[in-house]
């Protein structure tokens, strides 16, 4: 109110100056009568000016009485006193005029001061994009969308239905909060999205956005952070004011992990660090709206294991909902939403293509599609075709073709026995995954070769048998330079490393061992989100170091017992090894079919 009061004295003061301005030119115009030079001649001759005042351009002065019009004062323009003379003879009534210089004088003064205030703001407009600005560095940084502006629907997301179910909920709430609220119910206070990298969880938030036709605010955990010890909170305040005022509204966080980490972890975790300010100012904003305004939180992140315990409790985020990787149903319903536009030539079935691409997300099918297109087109087709998404998944999965990379002939036949060796112990263990294609041309940083095998279904369990025919098929390339060369390479390296990983899981984490029990004796760091061929980092051992030994034992056992398998089915099926080989060598590549008819049908019964 004081504020205000004195926002109307400044006006009033300003208008009362503004008024004596105006009196004292009103009153000069009255008094004061602008005459030609030539009359002010003749009234100098007549003797009746009583004094005058001289400059370069003007002449003004009093009169002894005043003019038929009243005035007693005058002003005029020079003129040239020899000009005036010549003027003079022939009666010519003439006065100054005077070039004006309103315009240059406005210039002069005005363009400067325009100039540097327009660079003035544009540096403080730079200055704030980049680190917020001195004036607006508490404020929020969060974008505001309109329904029309994101563009998407729900229509738009595919793959994940279970989730667009739970927040075709969240969208009806906004659009009819009383038919939830008539029977005392409400709707939860926070959403949170969790899923691996890539599976739509912010495509799904614009979706919302899209569908729910309200105000709806975006930023990422990343921008409440700063440099200076209270601004992420003050931030956080500023977005729920906003949010506030413009309710019924949506506040999408996403990546709340860099926003949320749990407080108290870490080497160096203390109890005045920015972050955890700004951690305890949302926990606070969150406790204190009521839900049934119309503001709901949706927030997203691939690490929901390092998110604060309180941001994760009943009215907070009262809901998780998984975005997983799709299965293949969903894998080929994405297919058709990013082909929609696409040239496809009469071979391509997206059924097909994701049988291709088990454990892909929706990021990744994106790509392929765009992938397979760009094939098409460097190869000058009118239409894509099959060919072009299984060269996109080669590529995306084992890298680019280096065809440049030239081995010499030793080199060449060692690899085109290992990838052989691969080949045909999967087709003749029965249950192994199809092979796909074979070929010696190497790809990626790496790869001399690669043997792609294709799963013909979706697998979440996998039994013992199952884990050794993998460990068996993974080992089936060193056999092969055992039994062909009689020497071992370092091109095993990475098969070496994968059954490694695997027999230790077998032993220490699914209680495969029969000698050490139904045991588990390491803790898998690992969540859901962050797939199988993540690395796991080291752990202390908290068993005895006898213990230790026997699991090295097993270990061995396990992986020892694989190789021989390898080797007794290669030694048994010498002769197609040779020749299916040297097919490779002739052709490079492989593909299933070919295999089909070299090797024949798998063995009924594997060697032991």
């Amino acid at each position: 109110m004081k504020k205000q009061t004195q926002f109307h004295i400044g006006y009033w003061l300003a208008a009362f100056f503004g008024l004596l301005v105006l009196q004292y030119f009103y009153t000069t115009a009255q008094k004061v009568a602008p005459i030609p030079y030539s009359e002010f001649q003749q009234l100098l001759h007549d003797g009746k000016i009583a004094e005058i005042g001289v400059s370069d351009r003007y002449i003004q002065g009093k009169l002894k009485a005043p003019l038929a019009n009243g005035k007693s004062e005058f002003v005029t323009t020079r003129v040239d006193p020899q000009f005036a003379d010549e003027l003079q003879k022939y009666g010519v009534t003439y006065t100054g005029e005077v070039e004006s210089t309103l315009v240059t004088d406005i210039l002069s003064w005005v363009l400067p001061v325009i100039i540097f205030f327009g660079l003035w703001t544009l540096i403080a407009r730079r200055m704030g994009g980049l680190g917020g600005g001195l004036m607006s560095i508490g404020k929020s940084k969060a974008k505001i969308y309109v329904e029309s502006d994101t563009g998407v629907r729900f229509e738009d997301v595919a793959g994940v239905d279970e989730a667009k179910d739970e927040l075709r909920e969240v969208v009806d709430f906004l659009k009819n909060p009383g038919q939830y609220s008539r029977l005392g119910g409400r709707m939860p206070k926070g959403v949170l999205l969790v899923g691996p990298p890539g599976t739509g969880k912010t495509l799904l938030a614009k979706a919302v956005a899209g569908e729910a036709k309200v105000p709806f605010f975006s930023i990422s955990g990343s921008e409440f952070v700063e440099m200076f010890v209270g601004v992420g909170a003050a931030r956080v305040r500023d977005l729920f004011e906003q949010a506030r005022t413009k309710a019924p509204a949506i506040i999408f966080i996403d990546e709340l992990d860099a926003l949320g980490r749990a407080r108290g972890i870490g080497p160096y975790a203390g109890g005045h660090d920015e972050k955890e300010q700004t951690l305890n100012q949302l926990l606070v904003e969150m406790d204190g709206f009521d839900s049934r305004t119309g503001l709901v939180i949706l927030a997203a992140t691939n690490r929901p294991e390092i998110l604060d315990p309180a941001l994760l409790r009943a009215g907070r985020f009262d809901r998780q909902i998984l975005v997983d990787r799709p299965d293949k149903k969903g894998r080929v319903e994405i297919l058709r939403v990013h082909l929609k536009h696409t040239k496809l030539g009469p071979d391509v079935d997206p059924e097909k293509v994701a049988a291709l691409t088990p454990g892909f997300t929706g990021a990744d099918l994106a790509n392929l599609a765009n992938e397979a297109t760009l094939l098409a087109t460097r190869r000058g087709a009118d239409a894509v075709a099959m060919a072009d998404f299984t060269n996109a998944v080669e590529r995306m999965i084992a890298g680019l073709e280096k065809r440049n990379r030239l081995l010499n002939p030793k080199e060449r036949e060692i690899v085109a026995y290992h990838e052989m060796g691969h080949a045909l112990i999967a087709l003749s263990l029965p249950g192994s995954d199809p092979v796909h294609k074979v070929s010696i041309i190497p790809r990626g940083v790496g790869a001399l070769g690669y043997t792609i095998q294709r799963p013909t279904e979706d697998r979440f369990l996998m039994t013992r048998e199952e884990l050794e025919n993998k460990m068996s098929v993974l080992l089936g390339g060193r056999a092969a330079e055992m039994i062909v060369f009689h020497h071992l390479s370092t091109g095993a390296a990475d098969d070496l490393r994968k059954v490694t990983d695997i027999a230790r899981s077998m032993v220490t984490r699914y209680g495969m061992s029969e000698r050490l029990g139904s045991v588990a004796y390491d803790r898998d760091p690992r969540t859901y989100l962050t797939g199988p061929d993540f690395p796991l980092p080291r752990q202390e051992a908290d068993y005895a170091e006898a213990t230790a030994a026997q699991i090295d034992d097993e270990v061995r056992g396990i992986v020892q017992k694989a190789m021989d398998r390898a080797l007794a089915i290669l030694r048994e099926r010498r002769d197609v090894l040779e020749r299916s080989a040297r097919r490779l060598l002739e052709k490079e590549t492989l593909d299933e079919k070919e295999l089909t008819e070299l090797v024949g049908p798998p063995l009924k019964v594997a060697a032991e």
